[in-house]
């Protein structure tokens, strides 16, 4: 059995443990800090149930939120991570828990005092990552009636993208970063083809989802394959768009800093085609 030992409980949901090999790790979970004394020992059954962070750069950064957060801020976090954990059905990187406690605290912290920040995404992030949005739907129901707040609209996009980074391992600012590239292309396509896309139309949606997919594509090195016969009657029947599918291809390369396979240019002037018809 690997079970733990304690070194100190730091609240009523937070340990400092020593593994089996005698490596310290922060133990997390509703209520295993209370009534344990040093050299207590949790069981490992039990830890399944718990977080455990190993990161030391994670351990110290988690810590020092420690102080600022009240036990029912804490137990509504630890509460909406598990949320996650069961809806996504997917082990949590430590990162991703450290990252959600620090910007839940933020988030309510601004609002309690008066403050709140305008999420300028929230459109893009629900149509890109509409299963994220769901589970942070959830959770922002979850952490409003525990808190007794009213946390708004705009939190959902922004604890959605925390459950996509949970999700995929990427860190929250790689997922922004991506969700920024796609918004840059979008407003190339406009600029170029003379046309506004309805921000809440089907249309818009589908484009999103097909830069995202293709972003996705070129970071995992996947190949599609290059239907010749099509890319030479695109070329052909729809210049304009054939060539501006090249241009943003151009600046996903520049992005992602990858190459990008030949093929996507065929989808993508589909997908413009498409539009321009619109």
């Amino acid at each position: 059995m690997n079970d733990y030992q304690v070194v100190k409980a730091l609240n009523n949901n937070v340990l400092i443990a020593l593994d089996q090999n005698q490596q310290e790790v922060v133990l997390i979970g509703k209520g295993i800090g209370f009534n344990k004394s040093k050299d207590a020992v949790i069981p490992e059954d039990i830890v399944e149930k718990l977080f455990v962070l190993r990161n030391q750069r994670e351990q110290e950064h988690y810590k020092s939120l420690i102080p600022v957060l009240d036990e029912n801020t804490l137990n509504t976090i630890i509460s909406s991570i598990e949320i996650i954990r069961r809806r996504t059905k997917t082990i949590l990187s430590e990162k991703v828990h450290v990252a959600l406690t620090d910007h839940i605290l933020f988030a309510t912290t601004r609002l309690l005092n008066g403050l709140t920040i305008k999420n300028p995404f929230s459109t893009e992030t629900k149509a890109l990552y509409p299963f994220e949005y769901e589970v942070a739907a959830e959770v922002v129901e979850f952490i409003n009636q525990s808190m007794e707040i009213d946390l708004p609209e705009g939190e959902i996009g922004f604890i959605a993208l925390h459950v996509h980074s949970a999700m995929t391992d990427k860190t929250v600012s790689d997922v922004n970063r991506y969700s920024k590239l796609i918004i840059q292309l979008i407003e190339m396509i406009e600029k170029q083809l003379h046309v506004t896309i309805d921000r809440n139309g089907m249309e818009y949606a589908r484009l999103l989802r097909h830069l995202r997919y293709t972003i996705e594509r070129v970071i995992n090195d996947e190949k599609v394959q290059e239907p010749e016969k099509i890319a030479t009657l695109l070329k052909s029947e729809y210049p304009t768009c054939y060539n501006l599918s090249w241009k943003l291809i151009k600046i996903m390369q520049q992005a992602l800093k990858k190459p990008v396979y030949e093929a996507e240019a065929v989808y993508l002037t589909m997908h413009l085609q498409r539009l321009m018809m619109k």
